[in-house]
């Protein structure tokens, strides 16, 4: 059994045999749409029209957050991570051998140390 696909055109919703899918750039991306012939040149005259703008044109970049690095808050008072990392590892908790520990692997850390606690 033979099936046929009818292509709608996206911009006007028309139908006909010479909607077909269309690919067109802008600024670097790819897009994809379904037009007829008619559209398919009315989108190249606007896309040779905005080429001209944009080749004049000067990017804006947005201003970016200062710099200033996060705060985090203190976790141990007296202690570092490394040595809450020597003792979690000696007492059989599962904690990366780099990066950022496990807040239940601190909590443990502070449960077997109480003047570690940033709060006492």
């Amino acid at each position: 059994m033979a099936e046929k696909v009818i292509l709608v055109d996206d911009l006007d919703g028309g139908e006909g045999e010479d909607v077909r899918k269309r690919d067109f750039e802008i600024l670097g991306r790819i897009f994809t749409i379904d037009l007829s012939d008619e559209n398919d040149v009315r989108l190249r005259e606007t896309l040779d029209t905005l080429t001209r703008y944009v080749e004049k044109s000067r990017e804006v970049k947005q201003a970016g957050r200062s710099r200033k690095p996060r705060k985090s808050p203190v976790k141990l008072k007296g202690f570092t991570n490394a040595d809450v990392r020597t003792w979690a590892k000696n007492e059989g908790l599962e904690v990366p051998d780099q990066g950022a520990l496990p807040d239940a692997a601190y909590a443990a850390f502070v449960q077997a140390h109480p003047e570690a606690s940033p709060d006492a």
